[in-house]
């Protein structure tokens, strides 16, 4: 058991960097190799669209990584002109983060590229088997976010 518990670890482990591995190709592919963080500019495009989860911390939930990871994607992110920041209406000391036309344009890619892995990804396998991996993986992540978990 403890050998498939160690196999198992791999195989996450190399999953992950290959999924990393072949979105940043297709970003670079795709003339989007500036984008740094894809789901970000996503998940900034699902806030435009009714979700409120612009604000710096809301991201930082979303994505779980840092305030301070989200605000250095935020800064290079508006640099390169994907973002803007205006004052929320009601509360001045926070910014909403809103796309620009070229953050609008970088999501449609962005979107495009999740796409195209994950058909590659998941290439030869039957719509049960994407389902049943689905529920899988989401089991999985219950387990490890369920704070009565046994460990």
């Amino acid at each position: 058991m403890k050998d498939a518990f160690y196999e198992l670890d791999l195989l996450s482990r190399q999953l992950n960097h290959a999924h990393r591995m072949a979105v940043q190709a297709e970003l670079n592919a795709s003339g989007l190799r500036e984008v740094g963080h894809p789901m970000l500019v996503s998940i900034l495009q699902s806030a435009e669209e009714g979700c409120q989860c612009q604000a710096q911390r809301e991201l930082a939930d979303l994505l779980h990584v840092s305030p301070a990871a989200v605000a250095n994607s935020l800064k290079c992110l508006e640099r390169d002109g994907y973002i803007h920041r205006e004052p929320w209406q009601d509360d001045a000391r926070r910014n909403r983060v809103l796309l620009t036309e070229k953050g609008l344009q970088a999501v449609e890619g962005c979107r495009d590229v999740f796409r195209r892995v994950n058909a590659r990804m998941l290439d030869g396998f039957s719509p049960e088997e994407c389902a049943q991996l689905a529920r899988f993986r989401r089991r999985m992540v219950d387990n490890l976010l369920d704070p009565k978990s046994k460990e």
